[in-house]
């Protein structure tokens, strides 16, 4: 599919908020979000990842755009 068809414009991003990453294209339109928290007892009970593990996540998501453009 050529670039300019694409519907979620490379690059993605990764913005920050309080309690979340949210993985972004070039529009700003919000691809997927990913919560986390650091207070282990609420980590457990509110089954969310750690800051470190939802980052790299968000990391490996905002790389698709490269990784699924590579040649075979």
């Amino acid at each position: 599919m050529p670039p300019d068809r694409r519907r979620f414009l490379p690059p993605w991003a990764i913005v920050e908020n309080r309690e979340s990453f949210v993985v972004v294209d070039r529009t700003g339109q919000a691809l997927a979000y990913l919560y986390f928290e650091d207070e282990p007892q609420r980590q457990m009970s509110m089954r969310r990842l750690t800051k470190g593990e939802a980052y790299r996540i968000a990391r490996g998501i905002t790389r698709l755009p490269t990784l699924l453009g590579a040649p075979k």
